[in-house]
C-alpha cells in the first residue's frame, strides 16, 4: 500500500506539472495575439528560452534556497519513494518559470533578448525562491512572526501572491526601467493605440491558461490524499465571475473578456482551499472589474506601457487575491477559517514590496551595464527581424 500511495502521489503531481507546463504555451499565445505582428516570433522564442533558463536557475540554485534541497546525490537516493522529490521539483519549477513568462508580456516589443534572459536567471535563482521559502517553507521566521503577532500565518495555497503578485510587481519594475514603446504616447499627451495582432491567438492563449490553471490550483495539494474538490469548484466560480465582470466593465472588448477568467483565477489562488464558492465568485467578480479598470488607468492616464497589462492582471489581482483570502476565508463569511485579515494584508504587502524592489534593482543594474532596450531602428523594424532574422509569416518568391 505504501508503494501504491507513493506511486499515486508521483502520478498526481506529475499530471499537475504537465498541466502547468502547458500553461506556458498559453502565456506564449496570449502574448503572440496581443503584440503587433512584427513581434510574434520573439514572443514565442522568449517564453521557451525563459522556461529553459528558469529550469537551470531553479535546479542549481533556486530550489535549494527555497527548500534546502539539492540534486547532487546519486540516482539511488533521488529515485526514492518513486522519485517524488524530483517530480515535486518539476511541479514547483513550472510555478517559478511563470515569473519570467509574466514579465515577458509587460516588456514586449522593445526589450533586448539576452539581458532579459539574464534577468530571468537572476529572478528565478534568487528573488523568487527567497520569498517562496519565506511563505511556503517557513524560512527567515516571517510566518512565525505573523502567527505570533496577528494570530495566523500568511495563507497562499496556490500562489496569488507568491507567484502572480511577485511576477506582476517584478514586471512593473522592468516596465518602468524600459519606458514606453516608441510612438505609444505623443508629446501632446495623446495615447496611440496598438491593437492586438490576432484575437484568435489571444483567445487560444487565454483558454490554454484557463484549462491548465486547474492543475495549477488543484494539484497544489501536492499529494493525492490532500486533493480537494472545493479548490476545483472555487477556481471555476472565480473564473466565471472574472469573465462576466470583464465583459460588463470592459464593454464587450474581446481582449478584456479573454483576460477576465485569468484575473479571476489569479485572485482565487490564495484562498481557493478556504472560501465558500460564493466567496470565490465574489473574488472573481472584483478581480475582473479591477483588471479592466486598472488596465485602462495605467495605460491611458498614468502612461505605463505594460503591453499585456501584466501588472494589473497578475500584480494587482494577485494582491487582491492575497487580501481576499483574509476576507472570504473567514468563518463569518462562510470560509474554513484559520486566516486573519492582518496576516493576509501584511504578507501581501511584503511580497509586492520585495518584487517591486527586485524588479527595479535587477533591471536597473542591467540598464546601466548591458542596456535593456533595443535601438529605435530595431524597435521600428520589430523584434522578429531585429533579433531572430525571420518574421512570423515569411514571404517567399514563387
Amino acid at each position: 500500500m505504501e508503494v501504491l500511495q507513493s506511486g499515486s502521489n508521483v502520478l498526481f503531481i506529475l499530471i499537475g506539472a504537465v498541466m502547468v507546463l502547458a500553461m506556458h504555451a498559453g502565456f506564449a499565445f496570449l502574448e503572440v495575439g496581443t503584440v503587433r505582428e512584427k513581434n510574434q516570433v520573439n514572443a514565442l522564442v522568449k517564453i521557451l528560452i525563459d522556461f529553459c533558463v528558469s529550469t537551470i536557475a531553479y535546479f542549481f540554485i533556486g530550489y535549494s534556497i527555497a527548500y534546502g534541497i539539492d540534486f547532487f546525490s546519486g540516482v539511488d537516493v533521488l529515485a526514492q519513494t518513486n522519485g517524488y522529490e524530483l517530480v515535486k521539483f518539476f511541479f514547483l519549477l513550472t510555478f517559478a518559470a511563470a515569473i519570467p513568462a509574466i514579465i515577458s508580456g509587460g516588456i514586449a516589443e522593445r526589450a533586448k533578448f539576452y539581458p532579459q534572459v539574464l534577468a530571468s536567471f537572476v529572478i528565478v535563482a534568487l528573488i523568487y525562491p527567497t520569498f517562496e521559502g519565506m511563505i511556503w517553507n517557513g524560512q527567515l521566521g516571517f510566518q512565525a512572526w505573523l502567527a505570533s503577532t496577528f494570530g495566523a500565518e500568511f495563507h497562499d495555497f496556490a500562489g496569488s501572491v507568491v507567484v502572480h503578485a511577485m511576477g506582476g510587481w517584478l514586471a512593473l519594475g522592468a516596465v518602468l526601467m524600459l519606458g514606453a514603446r516608441k510612438g505609444r504616447y505623443t508629446k501632446e499627451g495623446l495615447v496611440v493605440a496598438h491593437p492586438p495582432s490576432s484575437i484568435p491567438f489571444l483567445a487560444l492563449g487565454a483558454w490554454v491558461l484557463t484549462v491548465g490553471w486547474f492543475g495549477f490550483n488543484v494539484m497544489s495539494a501536492q499529494t493525492i490524499d490532500a486533493v480537494s474538490g472545493l479548490v476545483a469548484v472555487n477556481s471555476l466560480m472565480a473564473m466565471v465571475g472574472g469573465t462576466l465582470a470583464a465583459l460588463v466593465v470592459g464593454r464587450n472588448d474581446p481582449g478584456f473578456v479573454h483576460n477576465g477568467p485569468l484575473a479571476g483565477l489569479v485572485a482565487v489562488c490564495a484562498g481557493s482551499d478556504l472560501m465558500h464558492p460564493l466567496g470565490a465568485l465574489a473574488t472573481g467578480v472584483v478581480a475582473g472589474g479591477l483588471f479592466v479598470w486598472s488596465f485602462t488607468l495605467t495605460q491611458n492616464r498614468w502612461k505605463i506601457d505594460d503591453v499585456l497589462g501584466v501588472w494589473p492582471l497578475h500584480g494587482l489581482c494577485g494582491v487582491w487575491g492575497g487580501i481576499a483570502a483574509g476576507i472570504f476565508g473567514l468563518t463569518a463569511l462562510g470560509g474554513a477559517g484559520g486566516v486573519t485579515f492582518m496576516s493576509q494584508l501584511v504578507g501581501t504587502v511584503v511580497g509586492a514590496t520585495i518584487a517591486l524592489a527586485g524588479g527595479l534593482v535587477v533591471y536597473g543594474l542591467l540598464k546601466k551595464t548591458m542596456g535593456i532596450r533595443m535601438s529605435e531602428e530595431e524597435e521600428h523594424q520589430g523584434a522578429d527581424l531585429s533579433i531572430h532574422k525571420i518574421s512570423a509569416s515569411p514571404k517567399y518568391d514563387s
